[in-house]
């Protein structure tokens, strides 16, 4: 295909009144809001992450935005590098130049948990190289709904069944916007093929080891029962309205409980007693990003068995997201463990 042609198909295919317009319009909306120059792209080759690589390369053509697209190949499987290069050739023929990074480091346990936790910190570092403070990913509809309902199979509270946000921070630098959030994931595949022609088909997603795929098959039998995502979505949203005005009063708790020096963060232990079990969660684990930089907060039962610890009288000291908690006289502190 001609330099001519890809530009020609990535200008004009958003400009028909139909589905894709709408997203792309949707899109383009909700990046004007961001006074942002420059913007990564988290590729991966799937129909999700192409629509949005289309998205993106179609708004540039109309505003002057930087946009890098990066693929990071973990080496989880044995066709992953062959893979990542076939997205890179295929994106080539649109002029979209893909940056490959590789992931040097073992994986052996928690496959996908420690994938997403590698997987944000080449991105980070790819994004500080650059000088780029937004990566744009390209999670949905049905992400927004799978994200829900394992966390509800973990028992989370109300922080964790809110689901994921539009925009949230990796770190005190980065931001992680997820613009597609609102999208189904049926429009974002046939933008695919309207660009691109194909996308490439993780094969893990269909491994039921994983709980996220247990989860994702279970779509077709609660439609049939009557039970719409579109439901499973407003109930999420209106969680999240519900965490929004928790939140307001959240911040101003966590203010007056929560000193950070270099090296530690202290807690007020008698305020810290009195709060509800919820707050005292994100308490802790709000510390632990503090002093940590962590992006995701530590499973919820993890976290609540140290509240129930906390509890007892005989408390002396316990680990947990690589820090170390320990009461000193009216404080509960916590330092990095070594």
């Amino acid at each position: 295909m001609s330099k001519k042609n890809s530009n020609a198909i990535l200008k004009n295919i958003f400009k028909n009144l139909d589905t894709s317009s709408n997203i792309y319009f949707d899109f383009k909306t909700k990046l004007n809001k961001s006074k942002n120059k420059s913007f990564v792209i988290a590729v991966s080759g799937g129909p999700d992450s192409l629509a949005l690589t289309a998205l993106s390369k179609a708004f540039s053509y109309e505003k002057k935005i930087k946009f890098y697209y990066v693929l990071i190949n973990h080496k989880l499987r044995k066709n992953s590098s062959k893979e990542a290069l076939q997205v890179k050739k295929l994106l080539k023929k649109h002029q979209i130049y893909l940056n490959i990074l590789t992931n040097l480091k073992p994986i052996k346990k928690n496959i996908q948990s420690e994938a997403r936790k590698l997987r944000y910190e080449l991105l980070a570092k790819f994004c500080k190289k650059k000088n780029v403070k937004t990566i744009l990913t390209a999670h949905n509809l049905e992400d927004q709904v799978e994200t829900f309902f394992i966390r509800l199979s973990r028992g989370s509270g109300l922080t964790g069944l809110s689901a994921m946000k539009p925009s949230s921070e990796i770190n005190k630098k980065l931001k992680l916007f997820r613009p597609l959030l609102n999208i189904q994931k049926k429009d974002l595949i046939q933008i695919s093929k309207k660009v691109f022609g194909k996308y490439f088909k993780d094969p893990s997603n269909k491994n039921e080891k994983y709980l996220r795929t247990k989860i994702r098959n279970l779509k077709e039998p609660l439609i049939k029962s009557g039970i719409s995502y579109d439901q499973i979505i407003k109930s999420i949203n209106n969680l999240a309205s519900s965490k929004d005005t928790l939140d307001y009063y959240y911040k101003k708790t966590f203010k007056q409980l929560v000193e950070k020096t270099k090296d530690k963060i202290t807690l007020n232990f008698s305020i810290f007693q009195d709060l509800k079990k919820e707050i005292k969660i994100r308490a802790i684990n709000d510390s632990i990003r503090l002093l940590k930089n962590n992006y995701y907060n530590i499973r919820s039962k993890k976290v609540e068995n140290l509240v129930n610890q906390l509890k007892g009288k005989n408390f002396k000291k316990s680990t947990l997201g690589g820090c170390i908690f320990y009461v000193k006289k009216d404080k509960l502190c916590l330092k990095t463990e070594k």
